[in-house]
């Protein structure tokens, strides 16, 4: 725990250092104007402590992107798997996003783009001083710029993955430290700067992938060189799909991504037999995780959190946003206005700001009886937690009180049935378009976090950034793009024999059998049936995301690097995709950055569409 904790401490004694030499000039003013109970200068950063506490304070800065509200909304809203809640309606931040009305003024964007640059300015620092430490032994040096440059990668990918182009030159240098206010922009020319850009970034997870520990710590999510290979696989494929692409991309980025899944037991890693327990409480640490942003639980300090109900730019909330208002009543007699389930800690704050789309749960997940991964993924029964329907309904504390049914079919034939006293809710009725009538819906349970004081408690749960099932689908899609898509499909057929999964049900033969039985009367439940060559194909492969990674911060850039985002967006998502257009494949430049410059023509700078 001593590594967790110094992470808040670092981040705030080196934070009037780094952040003074943010690109963000403006902001970098504010920041100066305050005064420090301590002013640490360059000099600390030549020191085994200061370049350690370095390091700790770019783990750190992953929570302005992992977890928290900023990044939740750009990772997820607006695509073909999410669309707004009731509650995103409220926002002109969160809408601007879900119905692509974004412009340079939103605040989700800002935030992430200002807290990206100083931690890649810090980044810097350290690749920079800590080669001359001369107490630091040749290993200790290369583990942590080995850290260092896989942290200032990930900034770096997330950015350009959002945004495109980005300076690799805040005022200093190329990738040079700067410890003074800039208000220049290297932006251009964007299309070389791009091109840079992922050569860096895949430099930097080179770097990573041969420099750090074989193996993670088995109790904290310490960088090691399965998350560096994972990262390093996703940029080679996301390149190859884009204007920087280099003729090899699609094969390196399957050679990569099969290092890491051949060579499980060097890596210490391994995927789960039951992928219900990937996110299982109290199973942060498993070995299919290859790396998670940490958050430390009932922690408010190191967690940097000022507030344990507040919105703050660090805090995790993701699973209170995809959460639905089960506080509600939904054809369920009852009196005096009173709901049968209360605002519990156990299905997390209803803040409904995300949603599944029709898409998710009518075409990927149209078989929900064989896939498990619908039940691991979504929550979809609700039991009272109050005696207020208990005269009229016969619904008692502990009873089922909503069942989203899996079938419209399945629905309608439960209740016909006339024996079950709680509300049954069909597909069709699960999302209507910008209406608050239904705010019921298939909420994310990968997230839940019991170990919250109050129901309106951020989480102290780690957010995963990469895990090994995503490292198959890599591999998947990159042999499919370079031509051998017979290698794909060992490596789908191993995630979807996992996925069929049921505790209780030892193999695979017995449990299709056992499958087959119960789905027997639902024709709406296709059988599961053997894949072959001939399904691998990007849209399968696309499915397939949805079905293993659905809710873990990957979307959106899925379908903007891959080309995908207006026909995927105009096909599956009803709000977005009426004003979708090929311009919003990138985030606009925040209004901040632009204002903080000197340049007189700012446009320039802005990209297309804004």
């Amino acid at each position: 725990m001593k590594n967790k904790n110094k992470m808040k401490i670092s981040y705030s004694r080196l934070g009037i250092l780094f952040l003074g030499a943010a690109i963000l000039a403006g902001s970098c003013k504010k920041v100066l104007q305050e005064n420090p109970h301590t002013v640490f200068t360059v000099d600390y950063f030549k020191t085994p402590d200061g370049i350690q506490n370095g390091v700790n304070a770019l783990y750190s800065g992953m929570r302005f992107y992992y977890g928290n509200m900023d990044g939740t909304i750009a990772f997820n809203s607006g695509t073909d798997e999410a669309t707004l809640g009731d509650q995103g309606y409220n926002s002109s931040t969160e809408s601007s996003y879900g119905d692509y009305s974004i412009n340079s003024a939103n605040g989700h964007n800002s935030g992430i783009w200002s807290n990206s640059f100083p931690n890649i300015n810090l980044a810097n620092a350290v690749v920079q001083f800590a080669p001359g430490i001369a107490a630091l032994d040749p290993i200790a040096k290369d583990t942590i710029i080995a850290q260092a440059r896989f942290l200032r990668g990930l900034y770096y990918f997330n950015l350009v993955q959002q945004f495109g182009a980005v300076p690799l030159d805040l005022g200093a240098g190329i990738l040079a430290f700067n410890e003074s206010a800039f208000q220049g922009f290297n932006r251009l020319p964007t299309a070389d700067l791009f091109v840079k850009d992922y050569q860096v970034i895949i430099a930097d997870f080179s770097f990573a992938a041969q420099k750090l520990r074989d193996q993670r710590p088995t109790t904290a999510f310490r960088l090691s060189k399965s998350a560096a290979l994972h990262m390093l696989a996703k940029a080679y494929l996301f390149r190859g799909y884009s204007a920087a692409k280099v003729a090899t991309d699609f094969d390196s980025a399957y050679k990569v991504a099969m290092n890491l899944i051949s060579n499980q037991s060097q890596y210490g890693t391994s995927l789960l037999p039951d992928y219900g327990d990937v996110f299982k409480e109290g199973n942060e640490y498993n070995s299919e995780i290859l790396y998670a942003v940490e958050r430390i639980p009932g922690d408010q300090n190191d967690n940097e959190v000022l507030n344990p109900t507040s919105f703050d730019p660090k805090t995790n909330i993701e699973g209170n946003m995809w959460t639905a208002n089960y506080q509600n009543n939904y054809d369920i007699p009852r009196g005096s206005g009173k709901f049968p389930c209360d605002r519990v800690v156990k299905y997390m704050r209803p803040l409904r700001q995300l949603v599944p789309t029709p898409y998710v749960y009518n075409i990927a997940f149209i078989d929900k009886f064989n896939d498990s991964r619908y039940d691991n993924t979504f929550r979809t029964v609700w039991t009272a937690t109050n005696n207020n329907c208990s005269a009229l309904a016969g619904i008692n504390s502990g009873d089922t009180c909503y069942f989203l049914a899996p079938y419209k079919g399945y629905g309608d034939s439960l209740r016909a049935l006339g024996t079950k006293k709680y509300a049954i809710i069909n597909p069709d009725s699960f999302y209507v378009l910008k209406s608050s009538k239904i705010q019921l819906f298939p909420s994310i349970k990968k997230y839940d976090d019991n170990k919250r004081t109050g129901v309106s408690d951020y989480s102290g749960r780690p957010t995963s950034v990469c895990r090994l099932g995503e490292t198959y689908l890599l591999a998947a899609e990159a042999a499919i793009e370079a031509g051998h898509a017979g290698d794909a499909l060992p490596l789908i057929t191993t995630l979807r024999t996992r996925a069929a999964y049921r505790a209780g049900i030892p193999d695979l033969s017995t449990r299709q059998t056992m499958i087959m039985m119960r789905n027997a009367g639902t024709p709406e439940a296709p059988d599961w049936r053997a894949i072959t060559t001939a399904d691998m194909t990007q849209n399968f492969i696309m499915e397939e995301r949805t079905r293993e990674l659905f809710g873990e911060n990957v979307r959106w850039p899925d379908l903007a690097c891959r080309g995908l985002l207006v026909s995927r967006v105009q096909a599956y998502n009803p709000l977005g995709g009426s004003s979708v257009k090929a311009t919003n494949a990138l985030r606009p430049v925040p209004q901040t950055q632009l204002d903080a410059i000197t340049d007189p023509d700012k446009i320039k700078y802005q990209n297309p569409g804004y």
